[in-house]
């Protein structure tokens, strides 16, 4: 099972102690059958998980506040159902979560996760209700809602045992240049690879940007963001079933490690290091902190990053303006493949994975919670708040209210956590999509960004659908991923002589490691999908 980007993933860390426990705790319910067929327990309640990020404002909490209480209104009263938030610290979530699933008891009727290992676990373990009867019949607006594209990434050999969240937009990456920088040396925007390399030595030689050696011409971490985009333009065409079976899906994520193509992309990385045209201290910088601070003090010519990421408020290019007023950022597409194209991946059409335990005796309240929001405008309410005090609609769009006030602002609180069938808002096409994505950012940035979403759209490489999990992913997945970064890490910041050796033993540690099993299995799922 394959899943989107996500911009934060948590990787997966059952016991097999956890494990044994869900199983018995899900398998031994007695009312585990009645879960599925709406319970035979007085109804009228239901738990609902919640994500608390520890930034309430004062007097309000992640389980209690101005939204919260709007859904127990409006769902809970209005259906004599007693709703409960129960707040799960985000940092923990995959922990805390295995927990309250080994109970069977104290676990809430509606948990979610964007780790697709964590939800392929309760799957194969018996842990999850079987959603499929209780859509048909209780989630019509839920399911027209998704679509098909979407709910098949909820299934689990065939059986819809989770509800993905939908995206409204499945773009990940731009690249940004200093346009000041440009315009200083008389340089045009590069277009191609080769057109960023010549434009990345002379930032180096001429140090526009005046940084008296410091410059860094283009920023690079060891974080999927700042690489996937140079790395992938490297992969060769191959055929469905070569993409199906050399991709390797490590914690949620398509990684190109055995495609060909792949080590090109390295050593190019090794190239670019070597003479000094990318940070020195990439590999220690996977939260991109560094990286951060360096493009806001004025020494990076380069980079590239999620397509909307440096455009928060107080976030990087609010941080470059104001220690470099004359700063101009221009969004890129320069990294081009062997066909000409400016490919790039992009997420998957899901986001997390909504679930109900076996074990839950109000599956069919819970089902029709999300349906419920998935009507009407209540997920429209739950994301953009009140017309007039916190938005105005602009072509049928709703573009927040600036300057709203402290008591306003925090009506918003958690809206994102509890409407949780949407990653961002979803309109009734992806053109109103985009646009909303736009309209979000502050006026100043929305031509910017308007830009960096079209180039994260533009020649996508679209995530390997499995219809079965890889059960050797889900095994070796985490350690891999952290493999693959070694392997970056040492063949990139080696000197190009030691580059051949350094590589070809770092993968075959990776192929030892686990990526020759998970090649096996997926070549072997490949007869049964076709």
């Amino acid at each position: 099972m394959t899943i989107g980007n996500g911009k934060r993933k948590v990787a997966l860390g059952l016991s097999t102690v956890l494990v044994s426990s869900i199983v018995l705790s899900a398998c031994s319910s007695e009312n585990s059958a009645a879960g599925n067929s709406g319970g035979t327990e007085k109804a009228g309640s239901l738990k609902i998980e919640i994500f608390d990020r520890g930034n309430a404002p004062a007097g309000l909490t992640a389980s209690d506040n101005f939204l919260t209480n709007y859904v127990k209104e409006n769902f809970g009263k209005a259906n004599n159902i007693n709703v409960e938030f129960v707040p799960i610290p985000r940092s923990e979530e995959v922990t805390k979560l295995n927990v309250l699933m080994a109970s069977g008891t104290d676990v809430p009727d509606i948990v979610f996760t964007y780790d697709s290992g964590t939800f392929n676990k309760y799957a194969e373990q018996g842990g999850l209700t079987d959603l499929t009867p209780l859509l048909q019949e209780y989630g019509q607006n839920l399911t027209k809602f998704l679509g098909e594209d979407t709910l098949r990434y909820g299934q689990y050999d065939g059986v819809q045992f989770s509800i993905p969240a939908k995206r409204s937009t499945v773009g990940k990456y731009a690249s940004f240049i200093r346009q000041d920088w440009l315009d200083k040396l008389g340089l045009p925007v590069p277009a191609t690879t080769e057109e960023l390399y010549n434009t990345l030595t002379a930032f180096k030689t001429k140090d526009p940007g005046g940084t008296g050696g410091k410059v860094i011409p283009l920023g690079m971490t060891i974080a999927a963001a700042q690489y996937d985009s140079l790395v992938w333009s490297f992969i060769k065409p191959v055929s469905e079933q070569e993409r199906f079976e050399l991709t390797q899906n490590l914690s949620s994520r398509d990684y190109p490690v055995l495609l060909p193509g792949f080590k090109d992309a390295i050593q190019y990385l090794n190239k670019l290091y070597n003479e000094g045209l990318i940070s020195k201290d990439f590999a220690l910088d996977e939260n991109k902190e560094t990286l951060t601070q360096n493009i806001g003090n004025g020494l990076v010519g380069a980079f590239s990053d999620d397509n909307d990421a440096i455009f928060y408020p107080d976030g990087t290019y609010d941080i470059l303006s104001k220690n470099n007023p004359n700063a101009v950022l221009t969004a890129i597409d320069p990294y081009t493949n062997s066909e000409g194209k400016t490919a790039k991946p992009v997420s998957a059409p899901n986001g997390m994975y909504i679930m109900i335990p076996k074990s839950s005796k109000h599956a069919v309240e819970a089902v029709k919670y999300l349906d419920w929001m998935a009507s009407e405008d209540h997920l429209q309410y739950i994301q953009n708040g009140i017309e007039g005090e916190h938005y105005k609609l602009e072509d049928g769009v709703p573009v927040s209210i600036p300057d709203m006030s402290e008591e306003s602002a925090n009506k918003l609180m958690g809206g994102g956590d509890i409407g949780i069938i949407a990653n961002g808002r979803i309109f009734e096409s992806q053109e109103k999509n985009n646009e909303a994505f736009v309209k979000s950012f502050r006026t100043k940035y929305q031509e910017i960004v308007a830009k960096a979403l079209d180039i994260s759209n533009t020649n996508p490489i679209e995530q390997v659908y499995t219809s079965r999990p890889i059960e050797a992913e889900s095994k070796y997945g985490t350690t891999l991923a952290e493999k693959v970064k070694q392997l970056m890490v040492k063949s990139i910041m080696v000197s190009p002589g030691e580059f051949d050796a350094t590589y070809e033993s770092m993968m075959k540690d990776y192929m030892s490691s686990g990526g020759q099993a998970i090649l096996d299995e997926r070549k072997a799922a490949y007869s049964e999908q076709k």
